[in-house]
C-alpha cells in the first residue's frame, strides 16, 4: 500500500514538472527568448514601452556606433548575461503582472511609465559611457563615478542616446 502512494506521488510530480516544463518552454518560443540572446536593438524594442527610446535611439549619434546591448549591459561574459537574465526576468515580470490600470487607487504597479532605470543599471550605463568616453572625461570624473557623490554622466547628457528628440 504504502508502495502505491509513493507512487501517485511520483506521478503527479511528474505530471506537475512536465507541466511546467511545457508552459516554460512555450512561454519562452513564444516570446522568442533566444532572440535576447542576441546584440539586435529590435530585441529591446520587443515591449511596447520602449518604442520610444528605440525609436530616439535610431534617429540619435550613437546609432551609428552602438547597440542597446553597448550601454546598458557590462561587456564581459559572465556579466552580460549574468544582466541581461536579471532584466530580462524582472521585464518579464513587469509586463505581465502590470494591472491594467496601474494609476487606481491600491494598484500596485510594478514599473512606471515612462520606464525609468534603477540604481544598478545606471551604474553599468555609467561604467559603459567612461569605457568609450573615458579619455576625454577622465578629469572631471575621477574618483567620483560610484556612490553617493557620483559624476553622473547623464546628469548632463540627459538625451544622449534614446532622450526626447527635440
Amino acid at each position: 500500500m504504502a508502495w502505491l502512494k509513493l507512487k501517485k506521488r511520483w506521478l503527479i510530480l511528474a505530471i506537475l514538472l512536465g507541466l511546467l516544463a511545457g508552459v516554460g518552454g512555450y512561454t519562452f518560443v513564444y516570446a522568442e527568448g533566444l532572440s535576447y540572446m542576441s546584440n539586435e536593438p529590435e530585441v529591446c524594442n520587443n515591449c511596447h514601452i520602449m518604442n520610444d527610446q528605440y525609436d530616439s535611439w535610431r534617429k540619435g549619434p550613437h546609432h551609428a556606433v552602438a547597440t542597446c546591448n553597448d550601454c546598458h549591459v557590462p561587456p564581459q561574459f559572465p556579466q552580460k548575461y549574468i544582466a541581461k537574465a536579471s532584466n530580462g526576468y524582472h521585464h518579464s515580470m513587469g509586463f505581465t503582472f502590470q494591472p491594467a490600470r496601474p494609476d487606481d487607487q491600491g494598484a500596485r504597479p510594478f514599473f512606471n511609465e515612462p520606464i525609468m532605470i534603477k540604481p544598478g543599471n545606471s551604474q553599468i550605463l555609467q561604467d559603459n559611457c567612461l569605457r568609450c568616453h573615458g579619455d576625454f572625461v577622465h578629469e572631471l570624473v575621477r574618483g567620483s563615478t560610484w556612490g553617493q557623490d557620483a559624476v553622473r554622466c547623464v546628469h548632463c547628457h540627459k538625451n544622449v542616446g534614446h532622450g526626447p528628440m527635440k
